[in-house]
């Protein structure tokens, strides 16, 4: 498996993609992630991609890690102080190993609040 996740056409060949414990948290993720809010499912980046007024949150597997990304990332981390700031604006990533504990309701209650986050903030990807 590539650095930046499998190449895939669609969310669901992406997920198909996968194998091992990467298979499994990926499709933990996406799951708690759709139940959370009405997000679009998309592949941009060779990413899992979800949409809700622009991008909101991602999910790339790699080889030894699965990254759960929040463009307004930091924003989330009194949620979940393991979300590590990345880059000059907003985003930040859950980086995990197969070792990471993590729930589909605690994924479900930083997937609403980022949802929350880009309706009420508007798109992060639009330059102000």
């Amino acid at each position: 498996m590539p650095m930046m996740g499998p190449a895939a056409e669609s969310p669901d060949a992406y997920i198909a993609a996968l194998s091992g414990w990467q298979l499994e948290r990926c499709t933990m993720l996406r799951a708690a992630v759709m139940r959370a809010a009405a997000f679009d499912e998309t592949i941009k980046w060779t990413n899992l991609v979800f949409m809700a007024n622009g991008p909101c949150i991602l999910i790339r597997a790699e080889e030894q890690r699965v990254l759960l990304g929040f463009w307004r990332g930091k924003r989330l981390r009194e949620l979940e102080p393991r979300i590590k700031a990345s880059g000059k604006y907003e985003l930040g990533n859950l980086v995990m190993t197969e070792a990471t504990e993590v729930t589909a309701e605690q994924v479900g209650r930083l997937a609403a609040a980022a949802y929350r986050l880009n309706i009420d903030l508007g798109n992060p990807a639009a330059r102000v």
